[in-house]
């Protein structure tokens, strides 16, 4: 004797129809049967479909040589873009705990 015997699939079932009504029930298990039929075709609509191409990502522009184009006047002429900053790490002083 399981923890589902059927005399407890009864009762259960008699308790839902109960709670529930036979209408609701019905209407129910039709909504459920075509939600299933909508997702099978929506499923063997998708495997007949053929891969549609599409075209590659642009590629951005980095944003260094868009800021130097803007900045840049109209009638000089280019500027290096290898700029390299030079600095000194310094360490980052914790603030004190007040506990």
């Amino acid at each position: 004797m399981g923890i589902f015997d059927w005399k407890h699939w009864i009762v259960l079932l008699i308790v839902v129809v109960l709670v529930f009504g036979t209408k609701k029930l019905k209407n129910l298990g039709g909504d459920l049967g075509e939600s299933i039929k909508g997702f099978r075709k929506a499923m063997s609509d998708e495997e007949n479909k053929p891969a549609e191409h599409t075209p590659p990502p642009a590629q951005p522009v980095p944003p260094v040589q868009a800021q130097q184009q803007a900045t840049q006047p109209q009638n000089s002429a280019p500027q290096n873009q290898g700029h390299t900053i030079e600095g000194q790490a310094q360490p980052v002083q914790e603030p004190q705990r007040k506990d």
